[in-house]
């Protein structure tokens, strides 16, 4: 049997009397979309910043590619091929798209950068971030500034900028947010193609995307995984009707 690119082995963090994440245990396959769902303050955003290394937990393991990178900083993690977006965009509104996206690859590269201007002039970042932005549809927005560009149009730039390091896996924390129907369903679509290069652990409310791309759906509440499985077994699932899906459907 295949192993798994990414493994979560009995995460716990706590914040005084919260418990946060509550022995979580997840696996993310090669070729893969698992969505991770709950309602809100569930501990799912928590959850991704362990997995990233911006928190550490109080017990419990991340594992990757067969390695234990739970001591690594989020850099680390990064270099070695995590990818990830974020729920709250981490942009720099004031440069242009291309910029966003040349800083990310420098990331890749780990080098530090003291002047700008000799960066934007390095032919292989721009190659590399120019790749990028044409595969998210934001060739033609290069030169905009990205304070300029729509939501779904930031959204899909944190996409890109992802790419630029080559990950291995793409944490996705809530990239439908705040995007329209016609955003939704050109995002997922991308997404549903970017599976193939490297397995997303996704973390969403929008459920129609998260039924129409996930291999399988884990269901956090109140810290703890109460089921995992494919689409049609969570939907089925009485328990996660009544403790998640049951609340959606009423709003």
């Amino acid at each position: 049997m295949t192993e798994p690119l990414l493994q979560i082995k009995h995460l716990r963090k706590a914040f005084g009397a919260l418990v946060a994440t509550d022995d979580v245990s997840l696996t993310l396959y090669p070729g893969e979309i698992h969505a991770l769902i709950g309602p809100n303050g569930a501990g799912k955003s928590t959850l991704i910043k362990q997995i990233a290394g911006n928190l550490a937990p109080d017990a419990g393991e991340v594992w990757f590619e067969g390695r234990d990178v739970t001591p690594l900083s989020t850099v680390e993690r990064a270099r070695a091929g995590l990818g990830r977006t974020f729920q709250i965009s981490s942009l720099a509104m004031d440069y242009t798209v291309l910029q966003n996206a040349v800083l990310g690859a420098l990331g890749r590269r780990g080098t530090v950068w003291r002047f700008f201007r000799p960066v934007m002039r390095d032919a292989d970042l721009r190659a590399r971030a120019e790749a990028a932005l044409h595969r998210v549809g934001l060739m033609d927005h290069a030169h905009k500034r990205t304070a300029d560009l729509s939501h779904g149009q930031r959204r899909l730039l944190e996409v890109a900028v992802a790419l630029t390091l080559n990950p291995h896996v793409f944490l996705m924390d809530e990239p439908m947010a705040g995007l329209g129907a016609s955003g939704s369903k050109r995002l997922t679509g991308f997404l549903d193609d970017l599976r193939h290069e490297a397995p997303i652990l996704l973390v969403e409310h929008d459920m129609d995307a998260v039924f129409a791309l996930a291999d399988r759906i884990s269901v956090l509440v109140y810290g703890r995984i109460i089921a995992t499985g494919t689409a049609e077994e969570i939907r089925a699932d009485p328990l996660v009707r009544e403790a998640y899906l049951g609340a959606e459907d009423a709003a």
